[in-house]
């Protein structure tokens, strides 16, 4: 059976179901929560650092065999092993071309994002906050204009009810998935964008976030707000070492903590925010 949000992304596993879970977390992505908000880390430290090297490597070698695939093209001699090398020159300059379009956005996302990139989920609002590199998504067709900007961010407020939670699956032996946001139309299950939530996870182990976040949203008792890095009395302590520095809004900031729909308007319009 196919998933109902349309479209399907890529690797699609299994559409979650929304509401209370009774599971406990047994993750250590929560950072923080407190009675209003919760905050959860999708990058892993150390993942972090070892995948970094590792499309750094591949842009070290990948440049050099671009570079070199080039020159082979229009330095080959007019002989007839001169016309062969040209021939498979050719593909193999594509090939690196393509293979450098897919590891540069890579390096980005590792390299540049920090603290964890957490995203907010707000329960009395109903709003979820994400500042993220513009890299930490699904596409793989970008405009060339923004391989100049590595800093470049998506800092956006969603609505909890416009977000989906679907599984994905790596394809890889290692039967690794993930949990996926999907972004629809309000009242559709049209996708209009997507929002990485746990990243490549073993099993069962995927959805302990997904189960969390939902019992938070509605007040569940297995939702235990001092599950996290920090307890609920240390929000300093997270801004801190998660948020300060990061370049989120002062208005976003402040909205995490928001307690109605009215005191948000309050907050964005102190602030100007139109949209």
């Amino acid at each position: 059976m196919p998933s109902k949000y349309r479209p399907q992304i890529f690797g699609w596993f299994g559409d979650l179901d929304k509401g209370p879970y009774s599971v406990p977390l047994h993750d250590d992505r929560l950072s923080y929560a407190n009675n209003t908000y919760c905050a959860f880390i999708r990058q892993d430290h150390n993942d972090q650092i070892f995948y970094a090297c590792l499309y750094f490597v591949a842009t070290i070698l990948g440049s050099i065999s671009t570079v070199g695939a080039f020159i082979m093209i229009f330095c080959s001699n007019d002989s007839e092993i001169g016309n062969k090398i040209t021939i498979i020159s050719i593909p193999s300059f594509i090939a690196c071309c393509l293979a450098m379009y897919y590891v540069i956005p890579k390096l980005y996302y590792y390299l540049l994002s920090r603290r964890g990139s957490p995203i907010i989920f707000n329960r009395k609002t109903g709003k979820v906050y994400v500042n993220e590199s513009y890299f930490f998504n699904f596409k793989f067709l970008h405009h060339p204009s923004v391989f100049l900007q590595p800093k470049k961010r998506r800092i956006k407020e969603y609505d909890w009810n416009d977000l989906h939670g679907v599984i994905i699956h790596n394809m890889s032996r290692n039967a690794l998935s993930s949990t996926v946001l999907m972004v629809c139309q309000p009242g559709t299950h049209q996708v209009i964008d997507h929002i990485m939530l746990d990243p490549a996870r073993a099993g069962a182990g995927s959805t302990f976030v997904w189960g969390w976040i939902n019992s938070f949203m509605v007040h569940y008792k297995s939702a235990n707000i001092d599950d996290g890095e920090y307890k609920s009395d240390q929000e300093a302590e997270f801004k801190a070492h998660r948020i300060e520095g990061q370049g989120w809004p002062e208005w976003m900031v402040e909205a995490f903590n928001a307690t109605s729909q009215e005191e948000l308007a309050e907050i964005k319009q102190r602030h100007h925010i139109t949209e």
